[in-house]
């Protein structure tokens, strides 16, 4: 049917876009090939057509039925990931990283520098924790911890007492005069001292 040698058709479907050589062919042979290539055309693309219909009723019908399920797009993307997620920790570059991964910390873990490391590292927050304690039970700092409780009560009693004195000298004035009194402003040229 078709008069396209095989590597030129081969060359057609790698997508080669050279026109195939029809110049060994006569006037009529070469509108015979191309009458036949516009109707394989035409079929090709009426076949198109047709699964573009049938796919966009297939992918509606899809939606309805997910939509019934309940099933969501981010629902679907979630699963999706958690599929890929599943196929690479079970993949042999994911399991051979992780047993390397846990040789090497093996291998840190059991090294003398580490243990030693470690061990220094914990006798001295020992050593701290300990120290830490007996301070906490001795006399100088319990009396420190009484002096520090009793300064910030006395500050707020004094803060809350003199707020409240302000507001009511406030108030007083207020129902003296019938105007409001402010306090003093400090210019901003000159500096507290």
């Amino acid at each position: 049917m078709n008069n396209i040698s095989p590597t030129t058709e081969e060359a057609t479907i790698a997508g080669d876009h050279a026109a195939p050589d029809l110049s060994h062919l006569t006037q009529e042979e070469k509108e015979e090939q191309e009458r036949v290539w516009k109707e394989e055309l035409v079929q090709i693309e009426d076949e198109i057509a047709t699964l573009r219909t049938v796919l966009a009723s297939k992918m509606r019908r899809s939606a309805e039925l997910k939509r019934n399920l309940g099933i969501t797009f981010l629902k679907e993307v979630s699963e999706d990931i958690n599929q890929g997620i599943k196929n690479v920790k079970e993949s042999n570059v994911y399991q051979s990283v992780e047993t390397k991964v846990g040789q090497v910390t093996k291998a840190v873990t059991d090294a003398p520098i580490y243990q030693k490391t470690t061990s220094v590292i914990g006798g001295i927050t020992g050593s701290i924790t300990n120290k830490f304690g007996q301070m906490r039970h001795s006399e100088s700092f319990r009396s420190i911890e009484e002096r520090v409780g009793s300064a910030y009560e006395n500050v707020k009693t004094k803060v809350v007492s003199r707020s409240n004195s302000t507001q009511s000298l406030d108030d007083a004035a207020r129902s003296r005069s019938g105007s409001v009194v402010t306090s003093p402003t400090i210019p901003e040229e000159k500096p507290l001292a």
